[in-house]
């Protein structure tokens, strides 16, 4: 699981660090941070994928930069609690805002305090798994040189980390930004999940074991008859998803664009849930109440607190709503809170915040955390 995230200098985020659970709450005001930190999470997924340059839109560009700071420097780091090894992951970003070019100053991995990998603007050198000092070689200073090692046929501290890394789901729900068809398999669900249709295709043709347990759990929380979901061809490289309900004497199909947006969004969030917990990676999820209502979002969380640290090594939500904090705030939440001076905080929640005999949630609204 990822114990540790710290940030400097990247929109409201400087000298920022985050202590993570098993299962984590992020609570604040708007414009805090919360999705920003999602958002480094995703950034450090894509570029350590291999998928992005560093001044790519979903990565570190200039304008991520913190705005009344004058310095070019971004510091990222990631702490990893993988079996017996610790993982810790350093990304130096050098920034020149006259020409909005970026570098990597520095980009490190240790395990256990020893070093895996060093690379110093553009200079490589790789440790064996024993720390023995190994090859060296140059590399593109715009790009991970970590996402650019080969796969090991052995499974290495170096490998386990990336695939820790990669496996890492950030995304929020947008059902109108949704593409029912897929021209292709979707091997990373995208940050506005609008290719859900090909992220399900690409589990379901690696786990197709997967379908029938995550339609049984659709069954007990889908109204209206839900019976199963579809994938069909409709040309030659496209598949649409078709969603089937069988009411009474009557069967039928809708497009999964069809479904009301609060049915497309209560399907993708069960879908987090199983998937992730099937494939042992981590989940982050920006405001999962968008879209279901009361009574929906309440089965969801039980589901997800049910297996997490098990079968889902971890989940980190972003949200405002109550049923959230109420069920989540007392052992989870984490309130980021900005000081004076513009500086995000990252706290628990005091024990005298729940002895006023209110609800957690009337007491953040009454601001009574602070």
């Amino acid at each position: 699981m990822l114990q540790r995230l710290y940030v400097d200098n990247y929109k409201c985020l400087v000298n920022f660090e985050l202590q993570l659970q098993e299962l984590t709450l992020l609570l604040s005001p708007n414009g805090v941070g919360k999705t920003a930190v999602l958002d480094v999470v995703y950034a450090l997924r894509q570029l350590l994928s291999g998928k992005v340059k560093i001044t790519d839109a979903v990565a570190f560009p200039t304008s991520t930069l913190t705005r009344w700071q004058e310095r070019n420097l971004q510091v990222f780091e990631m702490r990893a609690k993988l079996d017996s090894d610790c993982f810790d992951y350093r990304l130096e970003v050098e920034h020149e805002r006259s020409t909005r070019r970026a570098r990597i100053r520095l980009e490190r991995l240790t395990t256990n305090g020893k070093p895996l990998l060093e690379c110093e603007l553009g200079e490589v050198q790789l440790y064996q798994d024993n720390h023995d000092a190994g090859p060296t070689f140059k590399t593109d200073w715009s790009e991970s040189a970590l996402a650019r090692l080969a796969p090991r046929r052995a499974k290495s501290r170096l490998t386990k980390f990336l695939d820790f890394v990669r496996k890492i789901t950030v995304s929020s729900f947008h059902p109108p930004s949704f593409r029912t068809e897929s021209v292709r398999e979707g091997s990373f669900l995208s940050r506005g999940a609008d290719n859900f249709a090909e992220r399900y295709q690409h589990v379901l043709q690696d786990r197709p074991d997967l379908g029938l347990p995550f339609t049984n759990q659709l069954r007990q929380v889908i109204e209206g008859g839900f019976s199963g979901i579809r994938v069909e061809r409709v040309a030659p490289r496209t598949i649409g998803l078709m969603i089937e309900f069988e009411d009474f004497d009557r069967r039928y199909e809708l497009q999964f664009d069809e479904l009301s947006d609060g049915q497309q969004a209560l399907i993708g969030l069960y879908a987090l849930v199983h998937f992730a917990a099937v494939q042992g990676s981590a989940l982050f999820v920006d405001e999962p109440d968008n879209y279901v209502a009361l009574a929906e979002i309440q089965p969801w969380l039980m589901s997800l607190a049910d297996v997490c640290g098990e079968a889902l090594p971890q989940a980190v939500l972003c949200s405002h709503h109550p049923e959230l904090i109420d069920y989540l705030g007392a052992d989870c939440g984490l309130l980021l809170e900005r000081e004076t001076s513009g500086v995000v905080t990252a706290r628990r929640p005091e024990g005298h915040l729940f002895e006023s005999g209110l609800k957690f949630s009337e007491v953040i609204a009454r601001g009574w955390e602070r």
